[in-house]
């Protein structure tokens, strides 16, 4: 494919990178043996550091704002963790990636806390086996995923030299069933002023002729969030192993009235009306979050439409933006391009304010390029989500191959720095999901694990109509239970439930008291991971509440507060309300990953995702229960459990 010279940035001159200065000053960190001298010396002066930051960069409210320094080796920070030397925390840091204009990319130190004394074999249990993850080393959002040429691809970003945030790139590995994996070079790194402070995240846009785009967000030499336009360097290769940055670049800049950090994440093309091409980018203007609307020819000149594809007060910084067609009445994934009768339109933006995905149905007006909810109550930002737990910056792709709809995410530590740095990686992704329009409730998404990941079962275990009382705990014995899929259905007796007096008071999984909060009709489910003492243990689980006029809500749950001993760690609870229809059975799938656990409930209606770092709860100490806290009803669950096998992922 040629692309023509551009002859101006868009009417905004920038100033080039001088050589000399193209160089980070970031060298990869060795690790090194030391000594118990050069030991205390480090110890010493990691505690000095710290002192000195909080002294010089000092608050009036008690604690200190510093920024994320330098990251220390990794075999320093391995033998202060397991020597409990390392200083006591008494800071809280600027989380990294604020200060470079992009969401928190760590959540910094925790208030008085010393890091837990985590032993080698605790982490190494922490890897996961069939999600994708690299080697080693950070990475966050997912870039670009697509099908070309037989192969899946899927880009993300990628810090190569450690296992914090920072010196992004475009990771890469390619795979023919989005299951198993192949590792390749780095794609694209920051090396030319438009994007020399990070190649950050970006879609690919498949044109008429089969040539392929790639439009991607950089951080200039000065900190601008600018767009910019890379294509394949062969088309013909399938691997897309090497990319060429457009020399006209960049495309898009933040218009006027945008703030210079406050312009990201172009999304994959789509066709107007009058033949032209059109993405929305990230934005906002004050508090309100909103999509801005560009239209193009030849992806190098973009013409900015006036107002914008849709905008919510109150929900700040909308970032990783997606736009998509779901068929209201076929079961497959539709091109970005669709649109008709039979058609709805997501909109999803991830909010840089709380770190969690938002997603609303609605109406596109092509022609005039706006886009409204189906219902403003539920609008994007303050009602659905993709996933309740820790899930962010997802982006989705149409597989032309198989004619669905695929959503990746991001899945980010909840952990401790020193111990990301310890272990040597941090963050993975998610099993793949598809992505369906809800025929039965019309006003919500189904997602649900890619069909291949199935390929992966072995070992299955069937428990028939056990009965679980109140307050009782039924092992389930599977043998190991730290990569298992498990499918779960549950029946309430309807005589009980009708006979239960309703309550006046509210229901809220994330301010309840858990899983051992004891109520009428609930909490029951599964605990997972969890160790024979069940003094570490991580429940998932269903609480239905019935309010004085006889009306049932139904709440789909995740409790972490017990989940480890560890206590660097966040301890959260997720969750939120599941529709159940009349007549359905509750039901649940969860699939159990080592520290990974994602769960969906009622086919896929919600999700929750979380990570988990027990301390006992590992390797063969790992066991599967059921429970049922409820003080008034029994459950009766019927369950399939499968070993999952190992995925293939192969490095460079």
């Amino acid at each position: 494919m040629s692309i023509p010279n551009s002859e101006t940035n868009n009417g905004v001159p920038y100033t080039h990178l001088p050589e000399s200065d193209n160089d980070s000053g970031n060298t990869p960190a060795r690790c090194r043996k030391t000594n118990r001298s050069t030991f205390i010396i480090l110890t010493g002066l990691v505690a000095f550091l710290l002192f000195f930051v909080a002294v010089k960069y000092g608050n009036n409210d008690g604690t200190d704002d510093i920024i994320p320094g330098p990251v220390p080796p990794h075999e320093t920070v391995c033998n202060m963790i397991g020597s409990n030397l390392m200083p006591l925390t008494t800071m809280r840091t600027v989380a990294r990636g604020v200060e470079e204009g992009v969401s928190a990319k760590s959540h910094g130190h925790f208030l008085g806390v010393r890091p837990f004394p985590w032993t080698q074999k605790m982490l190494a249990w922490q890897r996961t086996s069939f999600h994708f993850q690299p080697k080693k080393n950070w990475m966050n959002d997912p870039n670009g995923p697509l099908y070309y040429k037989g192969w899946y691809h899927l880009f993300y970003q990628y810090n190569p030299e450690a296992a914090v945030w920072g010196n992004i790139v475009w990771g890469h590995a390619v795979s023919r069933d989005l299951i198993h994996w192949q590792h390749l070079p780095v794609a694209m790194v920051a090396d030319q002023w438009y994007d020399i402070n990070g190649v950050w995240t970006g879609s690919a846009t498949f044109l008429p002729n089969g040539d392929l785009i790639m439009l991607y967000t950089g951080s200039t030499n000065e900190s601008i969030q600018v767009q910019n336009l890379a294509y394949p360097a062969d088309p013909s290769d399938p691997l897309l192993r090497k990319w060429i940055k457009y020399e006209g670049n960049p495309v898009p800049i933040p218009p006027p009235g945008i703030g210079l950090k406050d312009f990201r994440d172009p999304t994959t093309a789509w066709t107007t009306p009058e033949g032209k091409w059109r993405i929305t980018i990230g934005s906002k203007i004050n508090k309100t979050g909103i999509s801005l609307v560009y239209d193009t020819i030849d992806f190098k000149k973009f013409e900015l439409l006036k107002g914008m594809l849709h905008g919510v007060p109150g929900t700040g910084m909308w970032e990783c933006v997606d736009f998509y067609p779901v068929s209201k009445i076929a079961e497959n994934g539709l091109d970005t391009s669709e649109n008709g009768p039979a058609v709805k339109h997501v909109l999803k933006s991830s909010l840089d304010d709380d770190r969690n995905d938002y997603y609303a149905l609605g109406t596109y007006n092509a022609g005039a390029g706006k886009w409204v909810p189906d219902n403003p109550i539920i609008d994007v930002g303050i009602g659905l989500r993709y996933d309740y737990g820790n899930f962010y910056a997802s982006k989705s792709f149409y597989d032309q191959e198989k004619k669905r709809r695929v959503l990746w995410a991001w899945i980010k530590e909840t952990d401790s720095e020193a111990a990301d740095i310890c272990r040597g990686w941090a963050s993975l992704q998610p099993i793949p999901r598809t992505i369906q329009y809800d025929k039965k409730t019309g006003s919500n998404l189904i997602t649900w694990p890619v069909a291949e990941v199935d390929n992966l079962r072995s070992n299955n275990n069937e428990f028939n109509k056990v009965v679980v009382k109140p307050g009782s705990i039924v092992p389930l014995e599977v043998g190991s239970a730290t990569q298992l899929d498990i499918m779960a259905e549950f029946e309430v007796d309807q005589n009980m439930l009708k006979k239960v007096d309703g309550s006046n008071a509210t229901y809220d999984c994330i301010k309840s008291g858990g899983s051992g909060e004891r109520g009428a009709l609930g909490p029951f489910g599964l605990l997972v991971l969890t160790d024979n003492s069940l003094s570490e243990q991580t429940p998932i689980y269903f609480y239905i509440a019935k309010d004085l006029t006889g009306n049932f809500n139904t709440f789909f749950c995740n409790d972490l507060t017990r989940s480890f001993e560890a206590s660097d760690v966040r301890k959260l609870i997720y969750g939120s309300t599941v529709p159940v229809l009349q007549g359905e059975k509750l039901s649940l799938r969860t699939l159990v990953d080592h520290s990974i656990v994602e769960s969906f409930a009622q086919n896929g209606r919600t999700a929750i995702t979380s990570r988990v770092y027990p301390t006992k709860a590992i390797y063969e100490n790992a066991k599967i229960y059921l429970f049922n806290n409820a003080t008034d009803i029994s459950v009766t669950a019927t369950i399939k459990i499968w070993q999952m096998n190992s995925a293939n992922i192969k490095s460079n």
